[in-house]
């Protein structure tokens, strides 16, 4: 079937399924059938969507270490984890491409673009063909391009989606202004294709080159910061106030136990949201942490009154980005701003690593804790990526996903809403 007849056929499905209809049931199921994308049950080749539980870990890593930008939520040992064992994130795909590199006088295959995708029905529940960056437990979708074959690494990308059946790529949370966009964008232009943002949004990041002392004055003022020293003395009644920073494998296991017990003693074990509270969040969360404790890329941050652990977090690294994933706190001492103070401690232990020189916080610009502390700013978006020239499809897409956001955005802004009361009394 030509690519002019199978959108065609794609595209009266969807509207056909739209109508009221006896066989309403058998016309969906059609079109969630034809909108996933095509995988082949022969071996695997290069050119084909396979799996992502197919990649082999040391071709990721070789490619996470070449990476155009970082991303720690899709390292091997972070998204592999999650893949094999999150709730409701398994079953990734992988869309990838691969080159060639000469090794020990031969050559040999080397990947050098990778991203885990999902269909678009499962990530919105809308029959259209699309693929898009599937959920690494991270607010971040950023593909993985090798820095030296950047434009190579996308346009086979490209081709192995279109071969697929797709007619769009979607990538969600991916920072607008970065190298890999900037990739996926030259090569459209060379079909006369260009990206579409679907929504955007303000980041929380941290200049880690900084002086952290300077950082901190310049973002919270002399009045604030001393209201913070006097919450820390309080603190410090029950103890010696000391950050703990856990990076051996061993380390990381028993400080990991501590984040999970933290994070399951509050609200969001109330709200169901806790790791711990989900056998297979659990059993990502320690295989990925020790994984990448063994390579020196997570550290769990435990700030402690004497014997008690009052707030703990988790800190990814790729290159030289950090990454908070997760921050959980003991609310006994709620008054006296435990995450907060481990905030302004995290702040000058990463400020003083000449590894980094910037931390992503993984929260929007909005957020009641981290916003006024870290005052940089980027802009992560959703980007529509057409993979052909004037097609309906991909009107048709954006119009779906468009009336998919006006129908929820009354609910997020009540979720966000309830969950801003609940972090200012913190």
């Amino acid at each position: 079937m030509t690519d002019a007849a199978d959108m065609m056929q794609r595209t009266k499905a969807l509207r056909e399924a739209a109508e009221p209809r006896s066989n309403e049931g058998a016309n969906m199921s059609w079109v969630i059938r034809h909108a996933q994308p095509r995988l082949r049950r022969a071996a695997p080749r290069h050119d084909r969507l396979v799996p992502l539980s197919a990649i082999a870990n040391a071709h990721w890593q070789e490619l996470a270490d070449r990476a155009a930008e970082p991303n720690g939520y899709y390292l091997p040992d972070w998204e592999a984890a999650v893949n094999a064992s999150a709730r409701d994130r398994g079953g990734a795909l992988a869309l990838t491409a691969w080159g060639h590199a000469e090794r020990a006088g031969a050559a040999t295959s080397q990947l050098i673009g990778l991203l885990p995708a999902i269909s678009a029905w499962r990530a919105y529940r809308i029959p259209i063909a699309a693929l898009v960056s599937a959920d690494p437990y991270g607010p971040l979708g950023t593909p993985l391009l090798d820095q030296d074959a950047t434009d190579d690494a996308v346009r086979r990308m490209l081709r192995q989606a279109r071969d697929a059946g797709m007619h769009a790529l979607i990538l969600r949370d991916v920072p607008l202004q970065g190298p890999v966009l900037a990739a996926f964008t030259h090569a459209l232009a060379r079909d006369g294709l260009a990206p579409r943002i679907l929504q955007s949004r303000e980041r929380v990041g941290l200049d880690a080159t900084r002086d952290a002392e300077e950082a901190l004055r310049d973002a919270l003022g002399s009045k604030k910061l001393k209201e913070l020293r006097r919450q820390r003395n309080r603190l410090a009644e029950h103890g010696e106030i000391a950050l703990h920073i856990a990076r051996r494998p061993d380390e990381i296991l028993s400080a990991l136990e501590i984040f999970l017990s933290l994070e399951a003693s509050g609200w969001k074990a109330k709200r169901g949201t806790a790791l711990a509270q989900h056998e297979g969040d659990l059993r990502f969360m320690r295989q990925a942490a020790s994984a990448l404790g063994a390579r020196g890329l997570c550290e769990v941050v435990t700030l402690t009154a004497g014997a008690t652990p009052v707030a703990s977090g988790v800190v990814l690294r790729h290159r030289d980005r950090a990454y908070w994933f997760k921050l959980g706190i003991d609310e006994r001492f709620a008054k006296m701003s435990p995450g907060v103070q481990l905030a302004l401690e995290l702040t000058r232990h990463l400020c003083a690593d000449p590894a980094i020189a910037f931390v992503d916080s993984s929260a929007t610009a909005d957020h009641p804790m981290i916003g006024p502390i870290w005052r940089n700013r980027f802009t992560v978006g959703d980007v529509l990526i057409p993979l052909r020239r004037h097609d309906p499809a991909v009107a048709a897409i954006r119009i779906a996903l468009r009336l998919r956001q006006l129908a929820r955005e009354p609910a997020r802004r009540l979720v966000h809403f309830i969950r801003a009361l609940k972090e200012r009394r913190r």
